[in-house]
């Protein structure tokens, strides 16, 4: 089944689809048995990742190739936590809103790990766990969400083209252009290909 060499993505980020249990949602959430999602997967849904070294990441040539193939001019930081984010309580609640943006979303885990959901052809969710060393891009126009895991801590960079744009549009959005051109991109090229 696939190629023997092992994607080292595969320690720094995993898949898989969501149970439908309103548990804590910093836990796993695995459907029973568990359904591993492949990076192929993630990928026909425009969502991208490396694995970087994040010890290095100010002088990671990996990442400055990103950067510049993709034309990722501004970088911040972001440590999400009880104790280093104002409004904690509040902003975790924004954060697993389902919502989209006009942009792409880009993050690279420094340290610590969380989960971004998001939903696949059939609106069924996706939990994509990443941990330090995973850069993730979620396309512009998908419906995702963001949570903690259970350890309760990420340091992420999160890196824009031009100017940030914070805004979140929470579900529905779907008149929004980017909305329209991620589904004709990626929802509907997987469905043609598929029949």
């Amino acid at each position: 089944m696939g190629s023997l060499a092992k994607d080292n993505r595969e320690e720094v980020i995993q898949a898989w689809y969501m149970d439908d249990s309103n548990e804590d949602q910093r836990l796993p959430h695995h459907r029973n048995p568990k359904e591993f999602i492949s990076f192929e997967k993630l990928d026909e849904l425009g969502v991208l990742s490396w694995r970087l070294d994040a010890d290095n990441y100010e002088i990671d040539p990996e990442l400055k190739k990103i950067r510049e193939d993709r034309g990722y001019t501004y970088t911040d930081m972001i440590e999400v936590c009880p104790e280093k984010l104002p409004n904690y309580e509040e902003k975790i609640k924004h954060f697993y809103e389902e919502h989209l943006h006009t942009d792409e979303e880009i993050r690279y885990c420094l340290a610590g790990s969380g989960y971004f959901d998001v939903r696949d052809r059939n609106e069924s969710w996706i939990r994509i766990w990443v941990k330090k060393g995973a850069l993730i891009i979620l396309p512009a126009g998908i419906y995702h969400r963001f949570t903690l895991d259970s350890n309760n801590y990420i340091k992420a960079m999160r890196l824009f083209v031009g100017e940030p744009v914070w805004t979140p549009y929470n579900r529905p959005h779907d008149h929004l252009p980017a909305r329209k051109e991620y589904i004709e991109t990626f929802l509907q090229k997987g469905e043609t290909a598929a029949v």
